[in-house]
C-alpha cells in the first residue's frame, strides 16, 4: 500500500498545526477514544498494540494512560507527524513503552505480534485498489483472536442522502477553519482527494482480509468505525 506523495507532503507541512486544527472536534474524538478503550478492555494485561497512521499519537496517549502495562508500535509515513508524536509521548513519560516507525504498515515486521491493531481515520487516504491489501496487512500482524479497529470517512457519495450529509460535513470543516472557497469545493475534494467508500464495501473488504463479522460500533456524520476479531 502506498500513499500519494502529495498526501505525505501535506501531513509533513501540517504536523505542527494538526492538533490545534482538530481541537474543535474534541467531543467526537473523545467519544471515539472512550469506545475504543471499552472494546479493548479485555485484551491481555501486557498487550502489544500497533497504531497504523499514528499521527501525533492521540490513540497511544489515550490508551497508555489507562492501560499502564501495554506497549505500542506506531507507524506513519509522515516524518513530521512522527517527530511530533515522539515529543508528545516523551512529554507524558510513555515513550519508553513505544516504538515509532517512519513508514507504512508493510514496514512493520511480519508476524502475528499484536493483540490489537488500530487504524484511526486513515483508511480514506488509501486508494481503492490498495484497500484490501491495507486491511490484510493489518490483520496478518494480529495474534489469533486479536482485534482490529478501523475508523474512516465512509459514505455512499452517489446516494440521495449525500447532499444532506454534505451540509453536515461543511459544518465540521467550518469548525476546523475551512475557507469559503474550500467549502464550495468540498464535494470535489471528497471525491478526488480522498477514497471514500460506502460502509457495506468496507465491511466486505474487512471480512475478506480475515476479520470475523466486523461490527460497526461508531458513526459521527461520515466518520464510521468497525471492530472485529481475527478469524
Amino acid at each position: 500500500m502506498k500513499n500519494k506523495p502529495s498526501t505525505i507532503d501535506h501531513f509533513n507541512d501540517a504536523a505542527k498545526q494538526y492538533d490545534e486544527r482538530n481541537r474543535q472536534l474534541a467531543p467526537i474524538i473523545n467519544n471515539l477514544h472512550f469506545l475504543i478503550r471499552l472494546i479493548l478492555n479485555n485484551i491481555p494485561a501486557h498487550a502489544r498494540v500497533l497504531c497504523v497512521g499514528v499521527g501525533t499519537g492521540a490513540e497511544i496517549l489515550s490508551l497508555a494512560e489507562t492501560f499502564t502495562e501495554w506497549t505500542f508500535v506506531g507507524v506513519d509515513p509522515s516524518i513530521g507527524m512522527i517527530d511530533i508524536c515522539r515529543e508528545r509521548l516523551s512529554n507524558v513519560g510513555v515513550m519508553n513503552r513505544c516504538e515509532l516507525i517512519n513508514g507504512f504498515v508493510h514496514d512493520v515486521p511480519d508476524g502475528e505480534n499484536f493483540d490489537a491493531v488500530l487504524s484511526i481515520l486513515v483508511g480514506h487516504f488509501v486508494k481503492r485498489e490498495d484497500r484490501l491489501n491495507y486491511y490484510t496487512s493489518m490483520c496478518n500482524r494480529l495474534r489469533p483472536n486479536g482485534i482490529l479497529i478501523d475508523t474512516e470517512i465512509s459514505f455512499d457519495l452517489n446516494s440521495e442522502h449525500f447532499p444532506l450529509m454534505l451540509n453536515n460535513w461543511k459544518a465540521i470543516q467550518s469548525l476546523m477553519g475551512a475557507t469559503p472557497e474550500s467549502l464550495a469545493n468540498l464535494s470535489i475534494q471528497l471525491r478526488e482527494m480522498l477514497t471514500i467508500m460506502p460502509p457495506n464495501e468496507i465491511e466486505m473488504l474487512l471480512n475478506q482480509s480475515g476479520i470475523q463479522l466486523p461490527v460497526r460500533f461508531y458513526q459521527a456524520f461520515m466518520i464510521h468505525g468497525w471492530y472485529g476479531i481475527k478469524k
